[in-house]
């Protein structure tokens, strides 16, 4: 469990909705795999207005439909959509998609040309109304971070980043400036993209020794860290089931030093990877 800054306590390993919801054949199958997650206990799950347009979030209000209770639902608004007012009307249209009364976490995307100041405004209206829980931010920098605690984003309860074994370049600066102010990193696409990492020779001898698989290697090597949460997408049974099992992989320090060795951690400051 990972323990965000208002004291609410959200599972560790969670689930994302990334390019689901963009094919309505494969609705069934979605809203099932998400059913499945929440049956072995990645309750929290993760999605924006940007998926699918409006479509992700469909896809997971159905599959909370009638088991609201106990899950955690984070969704994400638009740069476009982030000012004072419009960000008012991006949220209620993803409560009405999502079926819900209350976003429990709602980030902004990524920076646009909306002063940070005004999402911040806008966020702590809707919190205010009861609309969302809390707030957060996605894909910003330690400079961006910092321009947002300037100017009222100390009660920021997350920031969303793309984090795994071959993209570490947040544990030079980001992850050190979170962690002082326990702010949680929340680790999207856990696993890589497109398959290339999990194909890499150091996940696979890993995974032989402990019976597992590369996927579940590298979720278990991003939740090394206290205050991270990954949200890996699954839209199969299989890799619903696969992902879940990761939460009690235990790496040994030999696994770690095999991994350092091949995917080094950060020497100096790196750009902010972003999908």
């Amino acid at each position: 469990m990972v323990t965000l800054p208002d004291g609410t306590r959200v599972p560790a390993l969670g689930q994302g909705t990334w390019r689901m919801g963009e094919d309505r054949r494969a609705r069934k199958a979605e809203v099932a795999a998400l059913r499945l997650g929440i049956e072995l206990g990645m309750t929290l799950i993760d999605t924006a207005e940007m998926y699918g347009e409006g479509g992700a979030e469909e896809v997971v209000g159905e599959a909370v439909e009638g088991r609201r209770d106990g899950l955690f639902i984070v969704s994400k608004v638009y740069p476009h959509n982030a000012g004072r007012r419009a960000v008012a009307a991006a949220c209620e249209r993803s409560l009405r998609r999502l079926g819900i009364d209350t976003i429990d976490l709602y980030l902004l995307h990524w920076r646009g040309s909306v002063p940070l100041a005004e999402t911040v405004e806008g966020f702590e209206a809707l919190k205010h109304a009861g609309r969302i829980a809390c707030w957060g931010v996605s894909n910003l920098d330690v400079a961006d971070m910092e321009e947002l605690w300037s100017v009222g984003g100390a009660a920021c309860a997350t920031n969303q980043v793309l984090y795994n074994v071959d993209e570490r370049g947040i544990e030079f600066d980001l992850i050190p400036w979170c962690a002082e102010r326990h702010i949680p990193i929340m680790a999207y696409s856990p696993v890589g993209q497109g398959g290339r990492l999990l194909r890499h020779k150091a996940l696979a001898g890993i995974a032989a020794r402990h019976g597992a698989t590369p996927a579940q290697v590298a979720i278990a090597w991003t939740l090394r860290l206290p205050g991270v949460i990954a949200i890996p997408k699954a839209a199969d049974p299989a890799h619903v089931r696969e992902n879940a099992a990761a939460a009690a992989l235990r790496l040994t320090e030999e696994d770690h030093a095999t991994l350092d060795a091949a995917f080094p951690p950060p020497a100096r400051k790196r750009p902010l990877a972003i999908l």
